[in-house]
């Protein structure tokens, strides 16, 4: 019988103690063997909880007992969880975590130690939540080159905006709605400032592309500035107005970013809605597919832990693959190429005379329930001409990218 400890007993770690007790028969058949739950590690108390015998609250116990061979890390954080991660993989136990924020901040380290020691360092959970992404791109889809990855990583902004354009409400009601479902942090800024998107474009474009992406050098934006104008004005051109991770790998280099942008409806991204997730992924033999499900919750993401801790005990801790060592330099993201939507504080007519001038002939667009402004759309251009073309239309609100699909 293999003996695992789980590190956090939150929202994820009940849930990787669910599925290893749920489906013990199923789990034990896969592994090859049974997996029980030793110790659960928190510094709270659960009294009356079935597993409050297992709870201790001393890390050392779980280093220095030698029948752990795997950890589940679920604490989150980059702090204490990166100082027992390190000190698990040294003590020869492998370590299967859901931790975004730990995994893209400091997984290449950390795959190094494991390989040094003998284990493994599985991160499934990190990025889909339930959805199976990594596993995929790192043994199903080996023999392609990954040419681009991206889609909608974030749960949170994504049912923010679906309630947005769904029901007519402005940002600020509707995140105050999520906060009070859960699906929102009472500091929501990682996930609708996008770094929680971000950080998962840096593990997965690593992954794919074979190479050290820092989420750090990806631009990122979030969906704060979105607001129902924007939202209606997407409605009028056919757009749905999402929060997207972008990476596209190109024989000059890698391009990638986190932006709000309008997708239309051939995108396989246009039908995603509420807290769900979608994982696009093109491949130069393959094309396209799409992994969707999501990308949060209890049961789904303690499953995915689950998934890895049964990989290490049926490879004895030999399973996952060394990360790649050379570190990737981004290309300048205004180099990428994009249709542009754009407000402007003036009437259709004075709009589209400024326009015209700066851009050439382009769309111009108005409303009755929107007084006071109107809107344009470009053909395709990359940023850094949209970005000179602007300069030379006045009362310019703001723009939003328009996905060419």
């Amino acid at each position: 019988m293999a003996k695992a400890a789980v590190m956090g007993y939150g929202t994820v770690g009940s849930g990787v103690v669910n599925v290893l007790v749920t489906n013990a028969d199923i789990v034990a058949k896969k592994a090859g063997e049974p997996i029980e739950v030793k110790y659960i590690l928190d510094i709270r108390k659960f009294p009356g909880d079935p597993m409050e015998d297992r709870i201790i609250d001393d890390f050392a116990v779980i280093e220095n007992d030698p029948e752990i061979s795997v950890v589940a890390e679920v604490m989150g954080g980059t702090g204490v969880a990166y100082e027992f991660t390190k000190r698990a993989l040294m003590a020869g136990k492998s370590v299967c975590t859901s931790n975004k924020a730990l995994v893209a901040e400091y997984g290449t380290e950390l795959c190094a130690i494991a390989e040094e020691s003998g284990v493994s360092y599985l991160y499934e959970a990190s990025c889909g939540g339930g959805i199976p992404i990594i596993r995929p791109l790192r043994n199903a889809l080996t023999a392609d080159k990954i040419l681009s990855i991206g889609g909608i990583f974030n749960g949170t902004t994504n049912y923010i905006l679906t309630k947005m354009e769904k029901e007519g409400l402005g940002y600020a009601e509707v995140l105050k709605m999520a906060q009070d479902m859960g699906y929102a942090e009472r500091d929501p800024s990682a996930d609708v400032d996008g770094w929680d998107t971000c950080r998962k474009l840096a593990i997965l474009g690593s992954i794919a592309y074979d190479t050290q992406i820092s989420y750090k050098d990806i631009r990122t934006e979030g969906i704060s500035a979105i607001d129902a104008a924007d939202i209606r004005y997407a409605e009028m051109i056919g757009k749905r107005i999402k929060l997207l991770a972008v990476s596209r790998n190109t024989d000059e280099g890698i391009y990638a970013v986190v932006i709000p942008a309008m997708i239309g409806v051939s995108s396989p991204l246009y039908a995603v809605d509420d807290v769900f997730n979608a994982v696009l992924v093109n491949g130069n033999m393959l094309g396209d597919v799409m992994f969707y499900g999501q990308g949060a919750g209890k049961d789904a993401t303690g499953s995915a832990v689950v998934s890895d801790i049964v990989d290490v005990v049926a490879h004895q801790g030999k399973c996952g693959a060394a990360p790649a060592h050379e570190k990737c330099v981004l290309l300048d993201a205004d180099g990428m190429t994009y249709r542009f939507f754009g407000r402007v504080k003036a009437d259709a007519e004075e709009t589209r005379a400024a326009v015209n001038a700066a851009f050439g002939e382009a769309c111009v667009i108005s409303s009755d329930d929107l007084p006071g402004e109107s809107a344009f759309v470009t053909d395709a251009m990359t940023e850094a001409e949209f970005k000179v073309k602007a300069e030379k239309v006045p009362g310019l609100i703001k723009f939003i990218r328009i996905l060419i699909e």
